[in-house]
């Protein structure tokens, strides 16, 4: 390669740098944010002299030196760096595809709308306690490029990976990959739900027939895609048996991979709630299957490994009040899972950015449960409308976390549940969804008892 060209100076940009400089590679590593302090950025990235960054114009000049770009996930596709590299032919590729091109040993890759993050921090978990060497990577917060140098040929790495990374995979191939669900998220980006699918789908395109993915089978969408999918598929399904794979039935989950039916473990064992929780394990016990660990190692994790943070999460009781943290409840999809585990009448914090979804069904979802809905963020006036289309007056809105976690506590009774659960992006209100999650927490932990 001449030059690596790496856009985005931020954390997954600047992985991306520190990896291709490990190996001795040039890198341009170009914001366009002029505001940037370029300095800063040479000190931090250790003035090595395979660097040069560029702030605000990319020149041709430069261009015409570069063989590769290398492009954080957040910048879509249609932004004018974006086309003006790619009207220069040159290859663009997700940070994934460039630690992959990279690392040793074996890959999990793990997508979906919703459950990625449990159900990866869940697979990584069965896999430590019986691999040595293993790493758990992606969108959960540990950059795959980060961690590329320290894989060895024994290795198993675990990926959760987002639609945005998946856009400019090119050779990126995990020997077993699951797309847990497809529902609708990030339109704003990807237009439509046939353009977002084929994305999440395009975890399996190098794939082959020795290869094995995961899908839903309660899915229609991924029921039929299991028609051309080009690896060995095994169904979970949270309501019927399925012929290859695993289901609930009753208080059990089931596994049929061999042809034997097999117990796995009764639901009450666990520390997690929810049918999409449920859904989460099956998936997380076929892949672990699929790569070799034995049964009995996989249910030793499964009955120790608990919530992951700010996915319904319980924070604490006050005044015979449950809180719950879901702020990883991006999507109304995310959002009707964590209303349905609620076994108390329900407080529920919602609202923030809009991406362009619809929160019909989440509306629909609520069956009875929520005795109040409060509303804050640019959606707030959006999901209020809604609320009323389906017959739901009891709603407020709030300017803040703060007011809405003091309304929530002045409305709560003894016995009730208050769950932040937003079905929107933080974005607008909070640098992130863990931000909102921690400041929501704090509020509720500063309550009196």
């Amino acid at each position: 390669m001449n030059k690596n060209l790496v856009i985005g100076a931020g954390i997954s940009g600047k992985n991306a740098c520190r990896l291709l400089l490990s190996r001795k590679q040039s890198v341009i590593l170009y914001d366009g944010d002029v505001n940037k302090d370029k300095a800063a950025l040479a000190e931090e990235m250790g003035r090595d002299e395979n660097l040069e960054i560029v702030l605000g114009t990319l020149s041709d000049e430069l261009l015409s030196q570069v063989d590769r770009c290398i492009v954080s996930p957040g910048i879509p596709m249609d932004a004018p760096i974006i086309v003006q590299v790619r009207e220069k032919n040159i290859p663009v590729w997700s940070e994934i595809e460039l630690a992959y091109s990279m690392a040793k040993g074996r890959l999990i890759a793990i997508t979906g709308t919703n459950g990625k993050t449990t159900t990866t921090a869940l697979t990584g978990e069965i896999c430590a306690d019986y691999f040595e060497s293993v790493f758990v990577v992606g969108n959960i917060g540990n950059a795959y490029t980060s961690e590329v140098n320290r894989t060895l040929d024994t290795s198993v790495t675990v990926a959760e990976v987002s639609s945005f990374q998946l856009e400019t995979i090119h050779q990126f191939h995990p020997q077993i990959s699951a797309i847990l669900n497809i529902t609708p998220d990030h339109l704003n980006r990807h237009g439509d739900m046939d353009t977002y699918a084929r994305v999440k789908e395009d975890v399996t395109k190098n794939q082959t027939r020795d290869d094995v993915c995961v899908l839903n089978y309660e899915d229609q969408r991924l029921r039929e895609f299991a028609e051309i999918c080009p690896a060995h598929v095994l169904f979970f399904s949270s309501k019927q048996e399925v012929p290859q794979g695993a289901w609930m039935e009753g208080e059990n989950l089931w596994l049929n991979v061999d042809g034997e039916k097999e117990k796995i473990i009764n639901i009450h064992e666990l520390n997690l709630l929810g049918a999409h929780n449920y859904e989460n394990v099956m998936a997380a016990v076929l892949m672990a299957k699929s790569i070799g660990i034995p049964m009995d190692s996989i249910c030793r994790t499964l009955k120790k490994f608990q919530a992951v943070e700010h996915r319904i999460e319980f924070v604490a009781e006050k005044k015979g009040v449950a809180y719950y943290n879901d702020s990883k409840g991006t999507n109304p999809d995310a959002a009707i899972q964590a209303i349905r585990a609620m076994v108390r009448p329900t407080i529920l914090l919602g609202g923030g950015y809009d991406k362009g979804g619809e929160f019909d069904e989440w509306i629909q979802a609520f069956d009875g449960k929520v005795k109040l809905l409060i509303l804050m963020g640019a959606t707030a006036q959006k999901i209020g409308e809604t609320a009323k289309k389906y017959g739901i007056t009891s709603v407020a809105y709030v300017d803040s976390m703060e007011e809405a976690v003091e309304v929530a506590a002045g409305n709560a009774r003894n016995g009730d549940a208050v769950l932040l659960s937003p079905a929107c992006a933080s974005w607008g209100m909070f640098p992130n969804y863990e931000v909102r999650g921690k400041i929501f927490k704090d509020l509720v932990n500063h309550l009196d008892d």
